[in-house]
């Protein structure tokens, strides 16, 4: 079993396998609207990262789901990655979770079912670790590796964040650096270096616990986390929900350790390119690095992208400096504008 890489038995690579934005907006767009539902807060008439259903005494339930092949050949490590990204939705909900269920396809006549067992043991540590029970699942023959998790969470009403909400003028923060999608590229292609590749794991399998204490600041009004569809396109749903534009301050966005040594090699994962033909249009002034950086699909909830009102920084920065984030957060990586031609304007 220690021969098996998983990489090798999948087309993509973590979230760089969602379906583009673009073919995604036709298969929604054509889809019959369902009736409306007294209570849903957020459902599919946003971008949102979770539905939201209101209960009773201003409580929410928040659910989710997330799932992906595999974008590390170690399974435990696999089924780590997978739960923190499918977790960091509820997170970025500003909730709290409190149970998961598992969603696994296996090409059973190919891979070993102990192999499968590894990847649960990765996803129970991952729930362990945010507190909540991996309590059962479902799972299918399939011709490629597939697991994730369906994830419930709750929050209080009025502590829910969308990422709709976004107000002029508001600063943008990032909490991880970007760039795993080109290291797990170079990883497939036999480029990436071993210590690279446990700062890129550790990355991934950070949980994103902040969000649930952001949803508590007023003065966070929009909050998301960073995955397949790249930072670009995170703040272009951002900003499409909110009515509003963007201006981003590349120079101030974190990168990983060696990303752009391996950007050199040509370490390009195919989902840039899909991502780029959805929303490139709504980009201006940008070159090819800062586009293959920009709209690299990101995995496991990278990173929550914050708009802070700017009079309350000081109790952002406070509370994100307790939490171990104040260097990260120190400076904006760009801000919420009036609404423009551009949806995003990088500098």
């Amino acid at each position: 079993m220690e021969d098996i890489k998983l990489t090798q038995y999948s087309h993509g690579a973590g979230c760089g396998c969602k379906i583009s934005p673009a073919i995604l907006e036709t298969i929604i767009g054509q889809s019959k609207a369902g009736p409306e539902f007294k209570g849903l807060l957020v459902g599919n008439s946003s971008k949102d990262d979770a539905a939201v259903m209101e209960l009773e005494n201003g409580q929410v339930v928040i659910s989710t789901t997330d799932f992906f092949m595999p974008i590390v050949d170690d399974a435990f490590d696999f089924g780590r990655i997978a739960a923190a990204n499918a977790i960091s939705d509820i997170y970025a909900m500003g909730g709290r979770p409190i149970m998961a269920i598992a969603i696994l396809g296996w090409p059973i006549h190919t891979v070993p079912a102990e192999v499968a067992a590894k990847v649960l043991d990765g996803a129970r540590a991952i729930c362990a670790e945010a507190g909540i029970p991996l309590a059962g699942g479902h799972s299918i023959d399939c011709p490629e590796p597939v697991f994730g998790l369906a994830v419930t969470g709750i929050a209080h009403k009025n502590e829910v964040k969308m990422n709709s909400q976004a107000k002029v003028g508001d600063l943008l923060f990032l909490t991880k650096p970007i760039g795993v999608g080109i290291l797990s590229t170079a990883s497939k292609k036999d480029k990436l270096n071993p210590e690279h590749l446990k700062v890129s794991v550790g990355n991934m399998t950070k949980l994103n616990k902040i969000g649930y204490t952001l949803g508590k600041l007023k003065g966070v009004h929009a909050l998301t986390d960073v995955t397949g569809f790249g930072l670009l396109g995170h703040l272009i749903e951002m900003c499409e929900g909110s009515s509003v534009s963007a201006e981003l301050n590349f120079r101030k966005v974190p990168l990983l350790p060696h990303v752009l040594d391996y950007l050199e090699q040509g370490c390009v994962p195919g989902g840039t390119g899909r991502n780029w033909a959805s929303y490139g249009e709504g980009v201006s002034n940008i070159d090819e690095q800062t586009k293959n950086l920009l709209a690299d699909p990101q995995t496991s909830g990278i990173g929550l992208l914050i708009a802070v009102d700017p009079s309350e920084l000081q109790a952002f920065h406070e509370l994100m400096s307790n939490e171990g984030y104040g260097e990260i957060v120190k400076e904006p990586i760009g801000k919420i504008t009036e609404p423009r031609l551009k949806k995003i304007t990088v500098l």
